[in-house]
């Protein structure tokens, strides 16, 4: 396993929802990051969230498509996102989708955090790539 890190800029822009529901308690977003570090690219996705009744206590499941550079390899990728508010207490898992990775980084799979410092963000993307060379993209 490699590891990649750095930190990265978002954006989030609210994305019209009644057709699902009228309830102010589901948001949709539209999300745009700009990494910088070991990774370098952009990305754009979609959020879902729910909110509740009880204060600190919300989910929210995001896909973001990143396109950019990784260990000198480019190409793009698909980032899975699952995260949740207990009261207070966060949790979030984020992982490469399987088979998402195009170009010279096919094959890639990995996990990566996020720490969010003065408001600022930072990754940690624990990773592993086929070697060049032995892993064909498909299509």
């Amino acid at each position: 396993m490699k590891r990649a890190t750095g930190s990265f800029e978002v954006s989030l822009q609210p994305l019209p929802n009644t057709e699902v529901s009228a309830d102010v308690m589901l948001g949709r977003m539209l999300l745009t990051k700009k990494f910088s570090g070991d990774l370098s690219g952009s990305a754009r996705g979609q959020m879902l969230s729910a909110m509740t009744t009880v204060k600190g206590s919300a989910g929210y499941v995001a896909i973001d498509h990143v396109t950019g550079e990784l260990a000198g390899r480019k190409g793009s990728f698909v980032l899975q996102h699952s995260g949740s508010m207990n009261r207070g207490v966060p949790t979030l898992s984020i992982m490469v989708v399987p088979d998402s990775g195009t170009g010279e980084l096919a094959g890639l799979t990995g996990t990566l955090s996020i720490n969010i410092i003065d408001g600022k963000h930072f990754y940690d993307f624990i990773y592993s790539i086929p070697e060049q060379g032995r892993w064909k993209a498909a299509g």
